[in-house]
């Protein structure tokens, strides 16, 4: 994966006054910490985090660019983002510092590739995980993992066991749960004749019924 560069300043500005303010500046308050570091508060150009980072699926490393040289080149996981209810804009951010000569946790998406054979039989795909964890060295995180389903049949399945990581990339759980199968067709029952109504006698066939 690409390692995203974002620039930080630190910031002197506390309370909801201030944090408001530069806001209005087009800046976005955030926190940077770290095992054992004190939390530091920093902040970014809300216009860059946009370009950058916006929309992207699941965990990406990203590198400090700062005239600050406590903040510069530090390498973190953007752990944690607070947004306005009503306009999903970004009012905070948590930044977590890594080592990148230290294996990570992280959860990454499932992406589900071709069409599979038991689909074209007339089944019906049915993912159950849309993500898995997975533990890697920082500079190693894959943005997402590729599952490839154009060989399940009918019944088929995949486990998390069954997956393909990239090199240097191990799995992460406890139970090897089911991530994709091919369930039958869904057979629809046709609707059964109308009943008539007890006591009623039903002329035969052909037979008008006379009044």
């Amino acid at each position: 994966m690409e390692t995203i560069t974002l620039g930080v300043e630190p910031r002197g500005e506390r309370g909801k006054e201030k944090v408001g303010r530069l806001r209005r500046k087009g800046k976005v308050p955030a926190i940077f910490y770290g095992p054992g570091k004190q939390a530091t508060p920093v902040c970014f150009e809300a216009r860059e985090f946009r370009i950058k980072l916006e929309g992207l699926e699941g965990s990406h490393v990203i590198q400090f660019s700062s005239p600050s040289a406590a903040l510069h080149d530090k390498v973190v996981l953007l752990k944690e983002i607070q947004r306005h209810p009503v306009t999903n804009q970004v009012l905070h951010v948590d930044f977590y510092e890594v080592d990148v000569n230290k294996p990570i946790q992280a959860t990454v998406p499932l992406r589900f590739m071709g069409k599979a054979e038991g689909v074209i039989a007339g089944g019906v795909l049915q993912p159950l995980r849309r993500e898995i964890v997975i533990e890697c060295l920082p500079r190693d995180l894959p943005e997402f993992l590729e599952v490839d389903v154009s060989g399940l049949k009918i019944h088929d399945t995949i486990h998390i066991a069954d997956l393909t990581l990239p090199a240097g990339v191990r799995a992460i759980y406890d139970t090897n749960d089911v991530v994709v199968s091919v369930l039958p067709p869904i057979v629809v029952p046709e609707a059964a004749p109308e009943a008539a109504p007890a006591g009623s006698v039903v002329p035969p066939a052909g037979e008008q019924q006379k009044v």
